[in-house]
């Protein structure tokens, strides 16, 4: 730090410059990559999110898990800007995002999933991308057969979207989301509905995606998902957090026990 106070005070312009840009850059590290704070939900008398906070490091995987109706996926629409919280604040990269418009927060490199799978049915895969793609149509045709490949679909690029099956629906619906970039990405119960094998396959992209610097949020209700392969889970019920950490941990909790799993 002394080097750092001699360049600010004695260093060229340029010197400065660059120990700004590390220093910037080294605290952005530090920071976790999302961070809900004390964040409110209501609808009518029904409170989805009750006083919720908690940090999404860079680089990890973490289930979100809980009964339905316990605010995951209210907490995911406020993550994106789909809704917003009547309280609290929601960081991403250091950066306040709350009460932003959903196409500037994924612009930020939030991307998401949906239970409910959102692609064009009546358009080819290639062109499910396209058209979520921005830049030269070059560079967009490129990273889109790029994509397709990734997740095993570019022989079918010219097939209908409405004739994969419900799993290769689901891998075409990560791809739109990995044509923004997306560097933290929101998975919508994403095993659920899909046979073993495609099964295995996502989660293994998945897991290759992280190891290449994605960070992930999984709901998934399917609790052998979420102890094979997140590091860390966040359990909700009735809009509150009752528990957190890795899952083993979380997997013990008492809390969790009683509220989830009716022990």
């Amino acid at each position: 730090m002394e080097l750092g106070i001699w360049l600010l005070e004695f260093g060229t312009q340029v010197q400065q410059a660059y120990f700004l840009k590390e220093l910037k850059r080294n605290r952005m590290q530090k920071e976790p990559l999302l961070r809900i704070d004390d964040v409110v939900k209501k609808f009518g008398e029904v409170v989805a999110l009750d006083h919720c906070s908690f940090d999404i490091e860079r680089g990890s995987i973490t289930g979100l898990i809980g009964p339905n109706g316990a605010g995951k996926t209210t907490l995911f629409n406020l993550i994106t800007g789909v809704l917003q919280p009547d309280s609290g604040h929601v960081f991403f990269k250091g950066e306040e995002i709350t009460g932003k418009k959903p196409y500037e927060i994924a612009r930020k490199g939030v991307g998401r999933t949906y239970q409910i799978i959102r692609i064009f049915p009546k358009m080819t895969l290639l062109e499910n991308l396209i058209v979520v793609g921005k830049g030269r149509e070059r560079k967009v045709m490129e990273r889109a057969m790029e994509l397709l490949h990734l997740v095993r679909l570019l022989e079918k690029r010219d097939d209908y979207a409405s004739d994969l099956s419900f799993g290769q629906q689901k891998l075409l619906s990560l791809a739109q989301v990995l044509m923004f970039d997306a560097e933290l990405i929101l998975l919508d119960e994403p095993a659920a509905g899909i046979n073993p094998t495609l099964q295995n396959e996502l989660m293994a992209l998945i897991h290759r995606l992280n190891e290449g610097g994605k960070t992930f949020i999984i709901v998934e209700h399917d609790m052998s998902v979420i102890m094979n392969h997140c590091q860390n889970a966040i359990a909700l019920n009735y809009g509150q957090k009752i528990a957190e950490g890795s899952c083993s941990l979380v997997q013990q909790d008492e809390r969790l026990l009683e509220h989830y799993f009716g022990r």
